[in-house]
């Protein structure tokens, strides 16, 4: 199951929350928490009000919007945090990730994270939910989405919106890469699937293959 939580007060950012729909017998839904961009707080609410316990928090990019509230969320849920190989420098440095241009420089390399490789599997435990890690560089160096086959789902970050797709004037950014990641990779996904963006609303491959 998917559960979508607006969050951002400068910049409105699609945090999303991807669950098992069976109860654990711990009385929880277990999952992963994807892009948690800001407010905290009312994130907490939501996975506390859905009684979901996150053994994962992804992240398709390390732009400030989709990083924000990692610091004062992690050591709460108490989970590793997942970026793509090319993510340290989002993590290191606040002018990579963005933060230094909106007053609030962060950096969050001392948290636990993961770095994987591409087309790296992420399962929770009981191995009830699994995303591949595949690597979509363009909108930024460490690009990444998190793709169920089973579900027939995405979550894509800033790489391609509905109807629209990232920017590439930021560091790391490239529109060949880019280009060449939505042409290659996320539209030889099969057509039903949905892609869950960072900002505005879902859509599929199918309805995006008309624009490339």
């Amino acid at each position: 199951m998917v559960l979508k939580i607006e969050v951002g007060n400068l910049i409105e950012e699609n945090c999303y929350v991807y669950f098992a729909e069976e109860i654990s017998s711990d009385g929880f839904h277990h999952g992963f928490l994807i892009d948690p961009g800001d407010e905290s707080e009312k994130i907490l609410r939501e996975l506390e009000s859905h009684k979901i316990c996150i053994e994962k928090i992804l992240i398709t990019h390390g732009h400030h919007d989709h990083i924000g509230a990692l610091k004062s969320l992690q050591p709460i849920l108490k989970c590793s945090i997942v970026m793509s190989k090319s993510g340290k420098i989002y993590s290191e440095d606040p002018i990579w990730n963005l933060s230094q241009f909106f007053g609030n420089p962060i950096r969050f390399d001392e948290l636990p994270i993961e770095f994987l490789e591409n087309h790296s599997k992420i399962s929770t435990a009981d191995q009830n939910l699994s995303l591949e890690l595949i690597e979509t560089p363009g909108h930024t160096l460490d690009g990444a989405i998190y793709y169920s086959s089973k579900d027939n789902l995405a979550f894509v970050g800033d790489t391609i919106f509905k109807n629209s797709f990232g920017r590439t004037d930021f560091p790391g950014g490239d529109m060949n890469k880019l280009m060449k990641s939505i042409r290659e990779i996320i539209l030889k996904l099969p057509d039903e699937t949905i892609l869950y963006p960072g900002h505005m609303d879902s859509t599929t491959v199918e309805s995006e293959k008309n624009l490339y």
